[in-house]
C-alpha cells in the first residue's frame, strides 16, 4: 500500500501545509484539543525554516557548478594553445614534456625481422589438393602466429626431385591463418610437392626457412 506522506520534498511541503491547517481549523470535528498538534506545529516549524534553505542551497550548487564550468572552459582554452606552442618547439625537450604532463610523442619500437621457422606438414585428402598446415617452431602445440608476424609466405616446387635451393621455388601465397588448400593441376598428378616457408613481418621483413615438408600430389 501507498504511503499517505508523499515522496518527494515539494509535494511533501504541499501535504503537509494542507494537514495542519485543515487539522488546526477543525479541531473538535476531529475530536482534538489545541495540545494535540503542539509537537506537529513545534516539528512544522524546524521543517519550514529547513526546507527553503534546502532549496537555496541547492540553487546554489547549481549556480556554483556553472560558474566552475565555464572557468574550467575557459582555462583549458588558454592552456591549449600554449601547449601547442610546447609541442612544437625544439627547445623543449621530452623529458620536460613529461614534467609539464603534456603528450609525450612515442617513437614506435621496429618490429624487427621474425626470428622462429614455421613447421610444415601436408595432408593430402583429395584428388589434386593438398592442405598446408604450420605452426610456429617456438611454440609448435599452439595454433598463434609468432607476435608481430603478418602471416606465412608458402613457396613450393612440383617435380620428381627436390629444390636445390631458392632460385629452384616458386613463390604461392602468403597466408594469414592456417590451413592453406593448394589446388593442382590435372599433370601434377602423381609428382611431388615440396613445400618451403618463412614467416614474413607487416613491413616485409622475413624469418629463417621452415625444413622442407613434402609429399606425392594424388592424381
Amino acid at each position: 500500500m501507498a504511503d499517505y506522506i508523499p515522496g518527494p520534498d515539494a509535494s511533501f511541503q504541499a501535504w503537509q501545509s494542507q494537514f495542519v491547517t485543515f487539522a488546526n481549523a477543525n479541531l473538535a470535528a476531529l475530536g482534538l484539543v489545541a495540545a494535540d498538534m503542539t509537537p506537529i506545529t513545534t516539528a512544522q516549524a524546524a521543517w519550514t525554516t529547513a526546507f527553503p534553505a534546502h532549496v537555496a542551497a541547492v540553487n546554489a550548487a547549481k549556480a556554483a557548478k556553472q560558474t566552475k564550468d565555464e572557468a574550467r572552459a575557459a582555462y583549458v582554452a588558454a592552456i591549449r594553445p600554449l601547449v601547442r606552442r610546447l609541442q612544437a618547439s625544439t627547445l623543449v625537450s621530452n623529458a620536460e614534456r613529461e614534467s609539464l604532463g603534456i603528450t609525450v610523442a612515442q617513437t614506435p619500437t621496429p618490429i624487427g625481422p621474425p626470428t622462429t621457422a614455421p613447421i610444415v606438414s601436408i595432408e593430402c585428402g583429395n584428388r589434386l589438393q593438398q592442405t598446408l598446415r604450420f605452426v610456429d617452431s617456438a611454440t609448435p602445440t599452439r595454433k598463434a602466429k609468432p607476435a608481430g608476424v603478418l602471416g606465412v609466405e608458402i613457396w613450393n616446387k612440383v617435380g620428381t626431385t627436390p629444390p636445390a635451393g631458392e632460385a629452384d621455388l616458386r613463390f604461392v601465397a602468403v597466408d594469414t591463418s592456417a590451413p592453406y588448400v593448394m589446388q593442382f593441376d590435372s599433370a601434377d598428378g602423381g609428382k611431388t610437392n615440396y613445400v618451403w616457408m618463412r614467416w614474413v613481418s607487416p613491413t616485409g621483413e622475413r624469418g629463417p626457412w621452415s625444413e622442407q615438408a613434402q609429399a606425392s600430389i594424388a592424381a
